[in-house]
């Protein structure tokens, strides 16, 4: 399975899934014009990944800022993989990094743990 690199814009984070190594990144800030068709890529891919995973699978998360929009997107991402993790096929882990002064990213990082049932690592940026 091909890796999803995604680059970097103003407003759009890097996404760095990496199949063969179970490493899934997001990274920078998501604000994009339209959240749904700037992840809609990340969903397919998931989709796919899902049917031959690496046996684990850690969604390392490092972003400054994200809007309402995608902050709903970011969810849909967390539940494909409890799905993934449901099935049994991988082992799913997430890094939720912020900076440390950033209280609201780490409450952000604190909610996604309490909604979603996936093992949360919720750490400052060194």
């Amino acid at each position: 399975m091909e890796n999803l690199i995604i680059e970097p814009s103003v407003k759009t984070p890097t996404i760095n899934f990496y199949a063969d190594k179970g490493i899934l990144e997001i990274k920078g800030k998501s604000i994009p014009e339209n959240s749904i068709e700037f992840y809609r890529p990340v969903y397919e891919w998931l989709d796919k990944y899902a049917q031959s995973p690496a046996t684990a699978t850690n969604i390392i998360v490092q972003l400054e800022y994200f809007n309402t929009s995608s902050s709903k997107c970011l969810l849909d991402v967390f539940r494909k993989l409890e799905i993934l993790q449901g099935y049994g096929k991988s082992t799913v882990t997430v890094t939720w990094m912020y900076e440390e002064e950033d209280e609201d990213m780490m409450e952000a990082g604190e909610d996604y743990q309490t909604i979603v049932k996936l093992p949360f690592t919720i750490t400052k940026m060194v």
